[in-house]
């Protein structure tokens, strides 16, 4: 298999965890504010708008990011800065909601606050993934689409089947910062073989019709 190819297909798979990672999140973040505010829709909608709202900045910061020299060292900061971001849920979480909920009473502007509170910062880190991995797959730009639909076809997979495992199994078989510490120590995980096989590129031979991501990884390191 050639260099370029093992290459796609590492960021392909850190697409599908961010977008599984990023499901899981959302649908654990209903479970955290709802001994505080219920489980109405006043706070699903709370949980969805911010999550949405920090997506679409992500993909912005993302898509910005990736015209100055992407390489997969970059690629990988995102994931390590995403679990990093996580970690004031895991251990502050509950003091953050319970001061929350003593100074808004009205559930609607409690919950959009404390899900903006807790998790704007990983989701718009997470949202930078998938148009930085497009800038890292893409050859020319005859393919761009196509590689772009591919792309975001597996994302967006990742997240039905995060979906589908944290409502239907995980929340039920281990408690929500169980979850949420597993899920930082996967992002650690992928940011961990971003960075091997950047550093792999950079000491290995390179094929010579290496695709942008391999051609980024000679121009820029950090």
């Amino acid at each position: 298999m050639q260099s370029t190819q093992v290459t796609n297909y590492i960021v392909m798979a850190l697409a599908f965890t961010s977008g599984f990672i990023i499901m899981c999140v959302e649908l654990l973040g209903g479970r955290i504010l709802s001994p505080y505010f219920g489980s109405s829709i006043y706070v699903w909608g709370s949980v969805i708008t911010i999550f949405m709202l920090a997506l679409s900045i992500g993909y912005l910061l993302g898509g910005r990011w990736s015209l100055n020299h992407p390489s997969l060292a970059r690629f990988s900061t995102f994931f390590l800065v995403a679990a990093v971001a996580l970690i004031p849920t895991i251990l502050w979480g509950d003091p953050i909601m319970d001061q929350i909920f003593l100074h808004v009473e009205d559930p609607r502007y409690g919950s959009l606050i404390a899900s903006a509170v807790i998790f704007f910062a990983p989701t718009v880190i997470l949202g930078m993934v998938s148009p930085y991995s497009v800038r890292l797959l893409v050859e020319n730009r005859d393919h761009s689409g196509h590689v772009a639909g591919r792309l975001y076809f597996v994302s967006t997979a990742g997240s039905a089947l995060g979906t589908l495992a944290t409502s239907f199994y995980l929340v039920l078989w281990f408690e929500v910062n169980t979850i949420l510490i597993t899920a930082a120590l996967v992002l650690i995980g992928c940011g961990g073989v971003a960075q091997l096989r950047h550093r792999m590129m950079r000491t290995g031979p390179v094929d010579s019709g290496s695709n942008t991501a391999t051609r980024t990884e000679e121009e820029s390191s950090p």
